[in-house]
C-alpha cells in the first residue's frame, strides 16, 4: 500500500468513528509504515489487530517487534492450524512450528495471553481439508493443556474458521474431484441462525491499492462493495442498508458453527 493510501486510514478512521483496525496481509509488520500506522491508530483510541505470522518475530531487524506491539497495546490474532509439530510443519514447512513456539513464547514474556494482562493473544484454527471446524470451545481447551503443558505457553482465544472454496483451496478441490461435494456439505449445513453475526454486516475490507470490498473472500473474488470505489468514498457519510455481494462461497460463513474473521459464530457448537 502506497503512502497516500495509508494515509487515509486515519482519516476514515475518524470519519467513520470506527473502533477497530484489523491489519492484515503476508506480513503487515514488515511494511514501513506499519508502525506509524498502528501509532496514529492507537492515539485515536482504535484497538488495533495485527494478523501474524509469529515467524515475522524472528526475521532479522525485527528484534525489537514484539516489544513495540506490547508498547502499543496492540491485539495480536495467530494462526497456528495444530499443536502437533508434524501436522503444522506439513502444512506450513519444516521449521514453523518450532519458529512460532518461540515466539508465542517471546510473547507471552511481553504479557501477552497471560491473565489480567490487557495484552490480547488470539491463535487461529483452520481444518486442513474439504470439512467442517469442529466445536470451537472444545478444541480451544485442547490447545490450552496441549500448549500449556508441553511448552508453558498461554494464549486468550482459539478463532475456528471454515476452509472457503476459493482460490487455491477451490483449485486443489477441482483436481481432487472433490469441489461440488464441499460446497454441498457448506450448503446442507447452512445455518439461518448465523446470518445476523456474519462479518460482512459489520466489516470493510479495503485491499493494497485503497478498494472497497464487503469480506476479504470477496475481495480475492473481486467482488466490489456497493459502499464505494475507493478508501476515499469513505471520508463521506455512509447511508445505511447497503447491498452485500454474496455468492456461493458465503456459505462457508454459515455453514454450521459458521465463520468469520472473528472465529465461530456460535462458539459453544453449531448453531440450529
Amino acid at each position: 500500500m502506497d503512502p497516500e493510501t495509508i494515509g487515509l486510514i486515519p482519516e476514515v478512521l475518524r470519519a467513520q468513528h470506527l473502533k477497530t483496525l484489523d491489519l492484515t496481509g503476508g506480513a503487515p509488520e514488515l511494511h514501513p509504515q506499519f508502525r506509524s500506522l498502528v501509532r496514529e491508530a492507537r492515539s485515536l483510541g482504535v484497538e488495533v489487530i495485527d494478523r501474524c505470522n509469529l515467524t515475522v518475530l524472528l526475521e532479522p531487524g525485527q528484534e525489537d517487534l514484539a516489544g513495540f506491539l506490547a508498547g502499543e497495546g496492540v491485539t495480536i490474532v495467530a494462526s497456528l492450524p495444530c499443536y502437533s509439530q508434524e501436522n503444522v510443519d506439513r502444512q506450513r514447512g519444516r521449521g514453523v512450528f518450532a519458529a512460532s513456539i518461540e515466539a508465542l513464547k517471546q510473547l507471552n514474556g511481553y504479557g501477552y495471553g497471560v491473565e489480567d494482562s490487557n495484552l490480547h493473544l488470539h491463535l487461529v484454527y483452520n481444518p486442513s481439508g474439504a470439512t467442517l471446524p469442529p466445536a470451537q470451545r472444545a478444541l480451544e481447551e485442547s490447545y490450552r493443556e496441549v500448549l500449556g503443558r508441553e511448552y508453558g505457553l498461554r494464549f486468550n482465544h482459539l478463532k475456528v474458521m471454515s476452509n472457503m472454496p476459493i482460490q487455491r483451496f477451490a483449485e486443489q478441490l477441482e483436481r481432487e474431484g472433490a469441489l461440488q461435494d464441499y460446497q454441498d456439505l457448506l450448503r446442507q449445513n447452512h445455518a439461518l441462525a448465523n446470518l445476523p453475526r456474519v462479518m460482512c454486516r459489520t466489516l470493510i475490507s479495503v485491499d493494497w491499492q485503497g478498494r472497497l470490498y464487503d469480506c476479504d473472500f470477496n475481495q480475492m473474488l473481486g467482488l466490489k462493495s456497493a459502499l464505494g470505489s475507493h478508501l476515499r468514498d469513505l471520508l463521506e457519510p455512509i447511508e445505511p442498508g447497503a447491498p452485500i455481494q454474496v455468492g456461493e462461497h458465503c456459505f462457508g460463513c454459515t455453514a454450521g458453527s459458521g465463520s468469520s474473521c472473528g472465529g465461530a459464530l456460535q462458539p459453544e457448537g453449531a448453531a440450529p
